[in-house]
């Protein structure tokens, strides 16, 4: 498989929702795109950068990031795909290995297939693909050819509640292959994430990406994204955090 882009996000999100021990697994549980770790918060030298806006012009606001999502879907979908792209959401275990293939290729650091399935099977409505239809490819539509064409991009995430409160959306990976950059495959899989966590009454969406990826911070940034705060050698490999905030209410 080809090498896969540097415009990668990674993360896990709190650990006290999930339903498996994160100490379990062999490489750990932290990535460059985490968003809402409190234990590593807890762990961790954090600096706060942005605080939440206030409640006022909601509506405006809302209908502001709506009107800017449809502008990034549009836009990618008339200029900057090719006709044999295509955007799809998961629909079967049989995809998995896929993924975790891609992602694997991507992300600076490794997670075991209890994470994946962690995610992928409490919210398989959160998670969205992009795939390169094959040459023998007559129907994208199914699963059968989602199989046999080439996954190029995928966004994996979850939706709950924070706090007993807050309904928080958490983009938990994001990844495309490194040959299909610049064609906005990565902006159109988080417009369509955030739209559906949009459509359950999310009340915010957090991420971690790593301080030196640039890529995808202008990314997040661009669609309305603030830096909460600065996660201080948050990753595996000494490399500092940014959590990334989106207030939709």
């Amino acid at each position: 498989m080809s090498s896969s882009s540097s415009l990668s996000v990674n993360g896990t999100e709190n650990k006290e929702n999930q339903q498996f021990d994160p100490h379990s697994m062999t490489n750990g549980f932290t990535e460059a795109n985490c968003s809402c770790c409190d234990h590593h918060e807890n762990s961790l030298h954090s600096h706060s950068i942005s605080q939440s806006p206030q409640n006022e012009n909601n509506i405006e606001e809302e209908q502001e990031l709506i009107s800017r999502l449809q502008h990034f879907t549009l836009d990618t979908i008339n200029e900057n795909c090719d006709q044999d792209i295509y955007f799809h959401s998961y629909k079967s275990e049989e995809q998995m290995l896929s993924i975790m293939k891609l992602i694997s290729g991507v992300l600076s650091e490794p997670y075991s297939i209890y994470t994946y399935r962690y995610f992928i099977h409490n919210w398989p409505e959160l998670c969205f693909l992009c795939s390169k239809k094959s040459e023998n490819s007559n129907n994208p539509s199914s699963t059968q050819d989602d199989n046999e064409n080439e996954l190029i991009g995928s966004i994996v995430c979850k939706l709950d509640l924070h706090k007993k409160i807050l309904r928080r959306g958490y983009i938990a990976m994001l990844a495309v292959n490194n040959e299909y950059r610049r064609k906005k495959i990565a902006s159109k899989l988080v417009c369509m994430a955030i739209q559906t966590m949009m459509e359950r009454g999310c009340d915010e969406i957090v991420l971690e990406a790593e301080v030196t990826n640039q890529a995808a911070l202008n990314l997040y940034e661009n669609l309305g994204f603030l830096r909460e705060k600065r996660l201080y050698r948050y990753y595996l490999n000494g490399v500092d955090a940014y959590r990334l905030k989106l207030w939709l209410k």
